[in-house]
């Protein structure tokens, strides 16, 4: 543990800074520090300096058409035009539906003369991506891949990248896994390369099938891999992989790209200390740390997160602190985001006393607490069954202006549950959707889960009741089918 926090000052000799990191830290669940360890906190950073967003979402509302004559009036040219490819879109959607036998669908879309766009081909891909279940798989791949070859038919548009990448995670989630590999060959056909999201979709497909590192030998080999900004495919391949929580082959690649005589950079040595740390392998952790000074290599913001979520994990306030001080002697003041994965890993050991110190070190370091490090503490008091102290906090952050987000809500629902409070807990639920925090699937199932664990099974069929009602979780209706039958 010495080589964490008694560096030699020739370590820190350069310091790299990393000024444009996600903090989408949020995206995780916080709940019980039971579904994961608390390190997606320092390995969030790490995969935003390359996050391939996921397509976003198309809007569930569905306005009458004098609704959209209404609003049109009063949107901009450009705000106009994504309202109508949204209008052509739907259009699309409903011929799409009817196809059956009987039916021309080439005809019908030919019909609708809109204007096809790149915008328009991604927000009918969307549709039919967001509709998939298991009884519609082998209709929304064959409706999905109908619909993009009629529109790279049409003249004036050439699909993208993109459009390529929405039709292979439809056959992905379809599981035509052929189809997938046909798309991503034809993709290359046509001059676009492959990149981070391609390889993140393949690794998705084919990773549980074992033949994940099939995936990666192709693209190491590939000619056609855009693997920017990094300065070669090893690095960008190692952080796809850690992206998605890939860790034992991230190992395997490691070892390969010594063997092709690539010499590991800051980056490299982060990610494969992630690794490391998430496969238990201490002693490797340390030997890489080790080996990274002895190269000359400088710790960055990305090393200090890692090396203060495994002090904090590992119960080391004192090292930390000393961690922190030598940070602040080289010039390196901690972020908010350093401070929280500390006390998310003190939280996670145990230590609230800890955690009280660092979270007010942190605001006399003129560092604010943000949703997330609020977040931390209010479930690090949940999960030590003091309700009454994340209540406090909870209060703390609203008066401080930090609005509660989801995870934020779903610790405390778990809390009052925990506490038998079910009828708070049940107000909360509506507290956050009068506040706009609309739930995701984590509340409704906390809550559920804890009225039926209590005997409560009418308030469960109520909470299932509203969440379908609500729209946004039919598709996940199937998971809570289990309380129907009690």
């Amino acid at each position: 543990m010495n080589s964490i926090y008694l560096f030699c000052p020739r370590v820190f000799r350069k310091v790299s800074y990393f000024f444009c990191i996600s903090r989408e830290l949020c995206d995780h669940t916080f709940d019980g520090h039971k579904d994961h360890d608390g390190f997606r906190l320092i390995e969030e950073p790490l995969k935003g300096m390359w996050r391939c967003s996921d397509f976003d979402p198309v809007s569930d509302e569905k306005p009458t058409a004098n609704e959209y004559e209404t609003r049109a009036l009063h949107l901009s040219t450009r705000q106009g035009f994504f309202y109508n490819v949204k209008i052509d879109a739907r259009r699309v959607l409903e011929v799409l539906e009817q196809d059956g036998p009987g039916f021309d669908t080439k005809l019908a879309l030919n019909e609708l003369s809109i204007r096809l766009s790149g915008l328009l081909v991604r927000e009918v891909l969307l549709g039919i991506l967001r509709n998939v279940n298991y009884a519609n798989k082998l209709r929304s791949a064959k409706l999905g891949y109908k619909f993009f070859v009629w529109s790279g038919q049409q003249e004036h548009y050439r699909h993208t990248a993109n459009s390529y990448h929405l039709i292979m995670k439809i056959f992905a989630d379809c599981e035509e896994f052929k189809a997938v590999w046909r798309m991503v060959d034809e993709m290359i056909e046509n001059g676009f390369p492959t990149t981070a999201r391609t390889f993140n979709i393949l690794i998705c497909t084919f990773g549980g099938a074992g033949l994940a590192r099939k995936v990666v030998e192709r693209f190491i080999r590939s000619k056609t891999f855009n693997y920017r900004p990094f300065k070669h495919s090893y690095n960008a391949i190692l952080v796809s992989l850690l992206t998605v929580n890939q860790y034992k082959l991230i190992d395997w690649v490691y070892q390969q790209m010594l063997r092709e005589g690539h010499s590991p950079d800051v980056l490299t040595y982060n990610v494969i200390m992630c690794a490391k740390y998430r496969l238990g392998k201490l002693d490797q952790f340390h030997r890489l740390l080790d080996e990274m000074g002895r190269s000359g290599f400088s710790p960055d913001f990305h090393t200090y997160n890692i090396l203060l979520h495994v002090l904090g994990k590992g119960d080391k306030p004192l090292a930390a602190l000393n961690l922190l001080n030598h940070m602040k002697e080289l010039g390196f003041d901690p972020s908010v985001l350093h401070f929280t994965t500390l006390i998310d890993g003190l939280s996670r050991a145990g230590n609230l006393d800890a955690c009280n110190y660092f979270f007010s070190e942190m605001i006399k370091n003129g560092c604010m607490p943000d949703v997330v490090c609020y977040t931390v503490m209010i479930t690090g008091y949940i999960v030590a069954g003091e309700l009454e102290k994340a209540q406090e906090m909870f209060d703390e952050m609203i008066i401080q202006g930090h609005l509660p987000n989801v995870f934020t809500y779903n610790s405390m629902i778990r809390g009052l549950c925990m506490e038998g409070k079910f009828e708070d807990a049940c107000s909360m639920l509506k507290q956050m959707e009068s506040r706009g925090c609309n739930p995701n699937f984590l509340v409704y199932s906390t809550l559920v889960s804890n009225l039926r664990n209590a005997g409560k099974l009418s308030e469960a069929h109520e909470v299932i009741k509203h969440m379908v009602e609500k729209g946004q979780y039919v598709h996940l209706l199937s998971k809570f089918k289990k309380y129907r039958r009690c």
